[in-house]
């Protein structure tokens, strides 16, 4: 196992271990903003949201770690996140499957979730790499991806499938250790 399994918790936001219960505030989440009809996002629909929180705790257990949000001053389930693609013996790993309700993007939201959940894979798991993909024309994604000084490391041309039968191309980011402090620095600047 490389990430740390906890809780996480910010001024802003705590990050919980997603579990059956935040199926509906997550499903009220995403209904907030509709961001399913993004064809170039992978979000779920509403009445998607049971089996895609059981594949997340399924993906646990074979060392994944996926969160839902909790937004601090609401109280409220406002999206999720998760490592995935854990690759212990290389101590690195991918973070994505993050949405958040409308309500909350482009708020200290993000950077928070990105800074707890940065902070114990490099500092808690010893990690050398984090990895970042998205969808090529996914601008929003993209920009706030950059915003956290992750670095782009190249394009996976026609690299999925996606349900509607169209080809991804996706856009591959990543940050490893030794960057680690001035991207930390960076985002805790950014929520100062």
């Amino acid at each position: 196992m490389l990430i740390k399994e906890q809780c996480l918790e910010g001024r802003h936001v705590a990050l919980e271990h997603l579990h059956a219960g935040h199926i509906e505030p997550l499903e009220r989440a995403v209904e907030e903003g509709q961001a399913w009809k993004l064809w170039y996002a992978n979000v779920p629909k509403p009445a998607d949201m049971a089996a895609y929180v059981e594949r997340a705790m399924e993906a646990a257990k074979t060392g994944d770690v996926a969160y839902a949000v909790r937004h601090k001053a609401s109280g409220d389930i406002v999206g999720t996140t998760r490592f995935y693609q854990v690759d212990a013996p290389n101590r690195r790993a991918l973070l994505g499957y993050t949405w958040y309700a409308q309500s909350v993007r482009r708020t200290a939201v993000n950077t928070e979730c990105k800074l707890l959940m940065l902070s114990n894979l490099f500092e808690a798991s010893h990690a050398v790499a984090c990895e970042l993909r998205t969808h090529f024309f996914n601008h929003a994604s993209r920009a706030a991806i950059e915003r956290l000084g992750a670095k782009q490391d190249g394009i996976l041309r026609s690299h999925m499938i996606l349900p509607d039968g169209s080809l991804r191309d996706t856009v591959v980011y990543s940050i490893i250790a030794s960057e680690w402090p001035a991207v930390r620095m960076n985002l805790q600047s950014k929520l100062a």
